[in-house]
């Protein structure tokens, strides 16, 4: 607890002085940090006082952290599996602090912005021990009473990390880390080789990649590492790409000659250098002597234009790749090397500039226009000889020859914008879409709610029948080009218009029948057919009567026939079904014959068009009951889950209501087989 009470009381000067402390030590900045080798033991004997950079971190915030007195070690993932690490401060009363970063695509910088690149950390206030345990319960442990190890976290294959190691105690004693006890391998295991061979003009730098990086402080400066096993040409001293600036470790090689070689094949050989090894990877393996790269010298020429990088939409400046690396001092920078021509004729060139020009060459120059290119078609780039008396020179002072061209295609330009048409209908309407001058496009992806529809075409419609708002936009491109409207909108508020009768279903004989007009919208007039000959133009039509069914069981139907308009014209039918039986006099059979021949092989309530509330049920000669019915069309087949009932007499109990009257009646009937 002493920590965190030190930082609350002091937290404000500490942090500020701590800030201003630059780290120029080699391995104390995320671009230095030591590289890794997961089986060695690093034994830092000293920590120099630096730093007081602000640490970001998810989910310690109370107190502001940072990377007091620091050192970085970089690490790459070989083999996912869990991350095991150890700091054992030579001083135990020492108290170090670490977090682990996961830096894959992202600047080493970036560590001191973003939270979401960290994966592990432990910034107790304890002194001693610290680091990650498989028994620990958190990957991420904060300020204060806290324990000293984090849990083990899991590394993904082929991402990068970065440690950062914390010395809060302000003294200079130092730790031994190690990297043990997890499960991942961030060991790199592979053989080190001689990948490719380049070389520079007139042929007295040769560049060589390798297959991974090696540690510089094994570079033999005065060259001895390399020989020409071809030729008596000595290799005069080698460069390690990026080690004059502080990195640990290289990839890419400069192996410099005495003078410009002649034109013809030169191969390289790795051997042992003055400094008694070849080259030696991160953890200490060497480059096999003998390995062996051919490459061409060829006579110093002039440098062509190799191809134009690629060109978007609207482009107001073109990158052109050069076959060679070009001097940034020869190019013209009022754009006076180069012509450019199109469809339209030619285009002003405003100005020329190098592209990461680095030790004044460069390989892409960047071409301004006065005006982007919008129109499209075949555009000719050509090199002249410039206002500063030359064209393009290279490293070996040769000019590239005039009249050298590329071409490129240039596209138009896509404006977009979405014309509408509605049309009311009766019952839904319409609204017609379409894109006037889309130019050329050929993707389509309008979204109409939020739900993407794809590539309808320039013009279509849409109908819409359920009132509501609705929205809807288009994005559209040429492949190069494009261009979105975003958004028209329309709510649709008509009101209901739908046609619907009330009325009577079952007319007996002498009785009456009413039709009622139950439609909801606007409606202006109405038309009544009531199947029996009778029409009206009234909302409520006056009472129908129907003549009485000719048959004894039979039932006759007439649709009653509804037409409503509404004020703007349009119009809906609907029908209503009418059945008028023979007689409605209700009457249980005395027997019946379920033999399936047609005849009486139902027992059931006949004629009960108007009962409401009935119950049927029909009972054995013991008094129990063998089957009931609420439904009066539903009739009884003399079974009983499925098996036939013996011949015989059964009682029969019937209950209904007639115009709010309830009847009860009883009976027996006679089941025949």
């Amino acid at each position: 607890m002493h920590r965190l009470l030190t930082i609350l009381l002091f937290i404000l000067p500490a942090f500020s002085l701590r800030a201003q402390t630059v780290c120029n030590t080699p391995g104390q900045n995320p671009t230095t940090a030591f590289p890794v080798c997961g089986t060695s033991v690093f034994n830092q004997a000293s920590v120099n006082l630096c730093g007081g950079r602000p640490m970001p971190n998810p989910k310690c915030k109370t107190t502001p952290l940072s990377d007091i007195n620091p050192y970085y070690y970089k690490f790459t993932c070989f083999k996912a599996g869990t991350l095991g690490l150890t700091i054992t401060p030579n001083n135990n009363n020492s108290d170090y602090d670490w977090q682990v970063m996961d830096i894959t695509n992202r600047s080493p910088n970036d560590i001191f912005t973003d939270e979401k690149l960290v994966i592990c950390c432990n910034w107790s206030g304890y002194t001693g021990l610290t680091g990650t345990s498989a028994a620990a319960a958190n990957l991420l442990e904060c300020e204060g009473n806290v324990p000293q190890f984090s849990k083990m976290p899991d590394l993904v294959q082929d991402h990068e990390y970065l440690l950062m190691v914390s010395h809060f105690t302000n003294n200079q004693a130092g730790y031994r880390l190690e990297f043990k006890g997890g499960t991942a391998l961030i060991t790199d295991t592979t053989q080190p080789q001689m990948k490719e061979l380049t070389v520079g003009c007139g042929g007295n730098q040769f560049y060589l990649k390798l297959n991974k990086r090696m540690l510089c402080s094994s570079i033999a400066s005065n060259g001895s590492d390399w020989e020409f096993f071809n030729n008596n040409t000595p290799i005069t001293g080698t460069i390690g790409v990026g080690c004059s600036t502080g990195a640990f470790d290289t990839d890419s090689l400069m192996l410099i000659t005495p003078g410009n070689l002649a034109a013809g094949n030169f191969a390289v050989r790795s051997k042992k250098g003055t400094d008694g090894n070849t080259m030696l990877d991160i953890c200490g393996t060497p480059l096999p002597e003998g390995q062996t790269l051919v490459v061409n010298v060829l006579p110093a020429g002039p440098t062509p234009m190799e191809r134009i990088l690629p060109v978007g939409c609207k482009p107001v400046e073109i990158d052109v790749l050069m076959k060679d690396n070009i001097r940034c001092n020869s190019i013209a920078v009022n754009g006076s090397d180069f012509v450019l021509t199109g469809p339209t004729g030619p285009i002003t060139i405003s100005s020329a500039t190098a592209v990461n020009c680095t030790n004044g060459s460069t390989k892409i120059i960047r071409i301004r226009m006065n005006n982007p290119v919008q129109v499209a078609g075949l555009y000719t780039l050509t090199v002249q000889q410039g206002g500063d008396g030359n064209t393009l020179v290279n490293e070996c002072a040769k000019e590239t020859t005039p009249d050298d061209t590329l071409m490129f295609q240039g596209y138009d330009t896509v404006s977009v914008q979405i014309v509408e048409r509605l049309a009311f209908g009766c019952h839904a309407d319409t609204i017609y879409f379409s894109l006037p001058g889309y130019r050329a496009t050929n993707t389509y992806r309008w979204v109409f709610d939020g739900q993407q529809v794809l590539n309808p075409g320039p013009a279509f419609y849409r109908n819409y029948a359920q009132n509501g708002r609705y929205t809807w936009g288009v994005y559209v491109t040429n492949g190069v080009c494009s261009d979105s409207a975003l958004s028209g909108e329309w709510i649709r508020s008509k009101p209901g218009f739908n046609a619907v009768i009330e009325g009577t279903q079952f007319v007996c004989p002498g009785d009456t029948a009413y039709f009622a007009d139950k439609s909801t919208g606007t409606i202006s007039s109405w038309l009544w057919n009531f199947g029996n000959g009778q029409t009206s133009t009234l909302q409520n039509p006056p009472p129908q009567f129907y003549p009485p069914n000719t048959g004894s069981q039979g039932v006759d139907r007439y649709f009653v026939r509804l037409t409503v308009s509404s004020s703007d014209g349009c119009t809906q039918d609907t029908t209503h079904l009418v059945q008028v039986p023979g007689n409605c006099y209700i009457a249980v059979p005395s027997g019946f014959t379920p033999n399936g021949d047609g005849l009486n092989d139902y027992l059931y309530p006949l004629n009960a068009w108007k009962a409401t509330d009935l119950h049927f049920a029909v009972y054995n000669r013991y008094g129990q009951k063998i089957w009931e019915t609420r439904d009066w069309t539903r009739r009884w087949d003399g079974r009983i889950n499925g098996q036939p009932q013996p011949a015989g007499t059964y009682l029969w109990r019937l209950q209904y209501k007639i115009d709010g009257k309830t009847i009860s009646q009883q009976g027996m009937v006679v089941l025949i087989r």
